[in-house]
């Protein structure tokens, strides 16, 4: 089995969102958590709305040459629920994820066991299954028929970066998601109603999550 480089010779992980608001959780999280020495480096990456964006940004930040080029992914932010009895602040673990076009292979999210455990012990409500991925803001009668097809939650992003970050070489990659909306919840604005409020501080209290995460995965030295 390799053995782990020095922690200065890792690459950060690399967390990305697609809203101002959810950079602007994650980021605060970044600075609650924020430890002299020993927390691995951790790049919050806003891409922009919906599958288009999420692909363009990820194929720069992962591209030749950037300081992230090796990173781990995450894919992060808001999602709506799609089971019935979800609510605002539940967080989403991904199994797999599925492109909105049918002829693009799910991604498998493989190292998600201390996600799932770090979360729990946290108090959250987790849900673990298929988030799926649309280009387009999901409501009624199509939510109802996402989950009939076997999809926990679904958002705009999530799918296109980790396929984005899947075609740029081999990496650990994961995707959580915080339910802002779901089947009995469901929102118009995400900061005028108390739902939205509990999403986001949810939000800003995963970093910790992910920082321990990063430090679980064994990175193979290239």
């Amino acid at each position: 089995m390799p053995s782990r480089p020095p922690a200065d010779a890792e690459p950060p992980l690399l967390v990305a969102c697609a809203l101002g608001i959810e950079r602007f959780a994650l980021r605060g999280g970044q600075r609650a958590a924020a430890a002299p020495g020993g927390r691995p480096d951790l790049v919050v990456l806003r891409t922009g709305m919906g599958p288009q964006a999420a692909e363009r940004a990820l194929a720069g930040a992962l591209g030749e040459g950037a300081r992230t080029q090796r990173s781990p992914v995450v894919a992060s932010g808001f999602c709506a629920g799609l089971a019935p009895g979800m609510r605002p602040g539940d967080v989403v673990v991904a199994e797999a994820t599925r492109d909105h076009r049918p002829d693009v292979p799910d991604v498998t999210c493989r190292d998600n066991g201390p996600l799932l455990r770090a979360l729990r012990e946290r108090g959250l409500t987790v849900h673990s299954g298929l988030l799926r991925g649309s280009d387009h803001v999901v409501r009624g009668a199509e939510r109802a028929e996402l989950h009939a097809a076997g999809a926990v939650a679904v958002d705009m992003e999530s799918a296109a970066t980790l396929r984005a970050a899947q075609l740029a070489g081999g990496r650990p990659v994961a995707a959580v998601r915080v339910v802002v909306d779901a089947p009995e919840h469901e929102l118009v604005r995400i900061g005028t109603v108390r739902g939205g409020i509990s999403a986001f501080k949810v939000l800003r209290s995963v970093l910790p999550v992910f920082h321990e995460w990063h430090r679980s995965l064994l990175l193979p030295w290239r």
